[in-house]
């Protein structure tokens, strides 16, 4: 069972772990340590801990820990507007959970905050990611033609999108 959980100390060495892997560097942003220590994951955790509501979890199957995911909410004429982003540590992919946190997440966003759109931007190579989004009613509302450089290649940007129900 996937669940989210909130940061907790216990488990920043084997995020960091998880988190500094080049599979997984790929498809996030450069401003990401990498590589990524155990003094980031520290950093990470002690900012997120008590942070109320909760803007990021940790992913955890079946009592393990296996990823993370959050929201940036945006400000000004975007206020009602909140960018998702989420990685699954390599040995678990293939395996559903990031459909299931995606879902849980969203929930969460649109129960917790004042948001009526949420945002995912997904790098061309990811198909799994772009999956996993679309099983969960995210709808591809653009794609930003070479808008990303990472790792020294001009790639795609894939944008997709979750209205709030009741939004038309």
């Amino acid at each position: 069972m996937t669940t989210l959980r909130p940061y907790q100390m216990a488990y920043a060495e084997e995020f960091a772990k998880y988190r500094n892997n080049p599979n997984i560097s790929q498809n996030g942003f450069d401003r990401t340590p990498n590589p990524y220590k155990i003094e980031d994951a520290n950093e990470l955790f002690q900012k997120q801990i008590g942070k109320t509501p909760a803007e990021r979890f940790l992913i955890f199957q079946d009592n393990q820990l296996c990823g993370e995911i959050g929201i940036w909410l945006n400000e000004d004429i975007y206020r009602l507007n909140a960018e998702l982003g989420y990685f699954i540590a390599e040995p678990f992919w293939g395996k559903g959970i990031a459909t299931e946190a995606i879902r849980l997440m969203t929930e969460y966003t649109f129960a917790n905050f004042n948001i009526i759109r949420i945002i995912a931007g997904v790098f061309e190579h990811n198909k799994a990611s772009m999956k996993a989004l679309e099983k969960n009613q995210y709808i591809l509302e653009s794609i930003h033609k070479k808008a990303v450089i990472k790792n020294d290649a001009i790639i795609d940007d894939y944008i997709w999108v979750k209205l709030k129900d009741g939004i038309a």
